[in-house]
């Protein structure tokens, strides 16, 4: 029972991430870089596997995951969370044409009802007509770099399903890694960063060390004991609860088009899973939204 509550401990901390990114007034580009600093020297000091970084397979799964962790920050900073976290949870849909072209796996005929399905999810967040605020400035900009997002992590899970069938390795590796290309990557782009007050220090430190480094290592010492199926349900949390803590903390409100295609995304994920084979071996890569 106690392998199950570090899943769910693990997708409660992923869920905070939009909220917290909300919660600093430093830029985009700097909470992407600096989130990403503390996040790799807290995987690296408390995971010793992380360290095992030597593959060129791992370098090049974590330049797609560098970019599924920058692009969530910017994206959160311009739209709603809850656009953001929807639009990220559609990765599904990209791997329809990315397993087959690059992993060689042949797609189900429910995975292309499940595309089809979160391809008009997806659709309503671009038509929605929620109005630019103060939390969401450019919700067009945000949803379109919220979708590329949702891509990016598609391509993360193809090279990790690559990376686990070439030389069986754990993803964690990869986690780390990503997070330093995701730091070098940001950092000329966040440069000059102005004087960090005490408010904007906490924020970057509970995003890098729990809402990053400790949900990782809660999630590593639960799959392990979890079977991949319950697993993949649990960690459906983190969709469930980003919208909830950036209303509570923010009173930020998604459209209502955008929080019915996040309902149809959500929806499609949960039937997708349960009337899925299941299978009792614990995942090495946890399908979870790493952002």
């Amino acid at each position: 029972m106690k392998y199950r509550f570090y899943v769910l401990a693990a997708a409660l901390l992923f869920s905070t991430g939009g909220a917290a990114i909300k919660a600093t007034t430093l830029g985009s580009w700097q909470v992407a870089s600096l989130r990403s600093l503390v996040a790799a020297v807290v995987l690296l000091g408390l995971l010793p596997e992380s360290r095992r970084m030597g593959s060129p397979r791992v370098w090049l799964a974590s330049v797609a995951y560098a970019a599924t962790l920058v692009l969530f920050v910017l994206a959160n900073k311009l739209t709603t969370a809850a656009n953001a976290i929807f639009l990220q949870a559609t990765a599904p849909f990209y791997l329809l044409a990315i397993g087959p072209l690059l992993l060689k796996e042949p797609n189900r005929r429910r995975d292309y009802v499940l595309g089809g399905v979160m391809a008009i999810g997806m659709a309503l967040f671009f038509f929605d007509s929620s109005q630019a605020s103060a939390l969401a400035p450019n919700p067009a900009l945000g949803n379109a770099l919220a979708a590329a997002t949702g891509l990016t992590w598609a391509l993360t899970v193809t090279a990790l399903r690559g990376l686990s069938k070439a030389e069986g390795a754990s993803s964690l590796p990869v986690v780390s890694a990503g997070n330093l290309v995701a730091f070098a990557a940001a950092l000329p782009f966040a440069w000059p960063v102005p004087a960090i007050g005490a408010a904007d220090l906490w924020v970057l430190l509970y995003l890098g060390v729990f809402q990053i480094g400790l949900a990782y290592f809660c999630m590593a010492r639960g799959v392990k004991h979890v079977p991949a199926f319950e697993a993949s349900v649990l960690i459906l949390l983190e969709p469930a609860m980003n919208p909830v803590w950036t209303y509570l903390f923010h009173n930020e409100r998604p459209g209502p088009l955008a929080l019915a295609g996040g309902l149809i995304i959500m929806g499609a994920t949960v039937a997708h899973t349960l009337t899925g084979p299941a299978t009792g071996a614990p995942p090495e890569t946890p399908q979870s939204l790493p952002d």
